[in-house]
């Protein structure tokens, strides 16, 4: 009798402590969702952790319990949008790729169709474009930001070495000028976009312009 109880309280104990993981995650996700709204209507460097709580319809003891300061937060909204773009850039290092071009042009046309299609990727490169000030707690942001782009450059700088180890890509190529031009090239097509999304249309644009980018990587004569 006394091990059928034991048993019956482990259960519900087990039960309890998931739907209070579960509950737990339901409100961090909340609040960073409502986070993305708030900071892309007023800007962070105007948005406090209690305007957020408020429109989150949680305590603001709830922001602290999930996050440190803003810069915390922060940084969690930027993960669940980084983190998908870095596997897709991570993915050019590989050496068994067949086709190194096709996998980097591929990789990159996916980063604006992501940005194009998902509404948490627009809010999130629209707050860090545009309503962001890297000053004060949120100078660490930066650091983050630069850390991110120079991971993401060492991957396609790789990923374009063995495009010329395939013999798809000129060997006279000069791999840093190159990786910096066509990250610069998706970084301001997302950037001009993001200002006036009726003026052109990102994917088909970007397909084109990443086709002539590529065109001329190709071995000379």
């Amino acid at each position: 009798m006394d091990l059928y109880y034991y048993c019956e309280n482990f259960s519900v104990t087990r039960e309890m402590v998931r739907r209070t993981k579960e509950d737990a995650q339901e409100t961090r996700t909340r609040i960073l969702d409502t986070a993305e709204q708030v900071f892309r209507e007023r800007g962070v460097g105007h948005t406090t952790l209690t305007q957020i709580a408020t429109a989150a319809g949680v305590t603001r003891g709830a922001i602290y319990w999930h996050f440190a300061n803003k810069a915390a937060l922060l940084q969690a909204m930027n993960d669940r949008v980084h983190l998908p773009l870095e596997a897709m850039h991570q993915a050019l290092a590989d050496v068994a790729l067949v086709d190194p071009l096709a996998k980097m042009r591929d990789s990159t046309l996916g980063v604006l169709a992501m940005v194009a299609n998902d509404p948490r990727s627009r809010r999130v490169f629209d707050i860090f474009s545009f309503k962001c000030e890297f000053v004060g707690e949120m100078a660490e942001m930066l650091v983050r930001q630069q850390e991110s782009r120079r991971h993401c450059l060492r991957d396609m700088q790789e990923g374009l070495r063995h495009a010329v180890a395939k013999g798809q890509v000129d060997p006279g190529t000069d791999i840093e000028r190159t990786v910096i031009g066509l990250y610069a090239l998706v970084d301001g097509l997302i950037r001009n976009w993001l200002l006036d999304p009726e003026s052109f249309d990102l994917v088909r644009t970007g397909e084109g312009l990443v086709a002539d980018f590529c065109l001329g990587l190709r071995p000379r004569a």
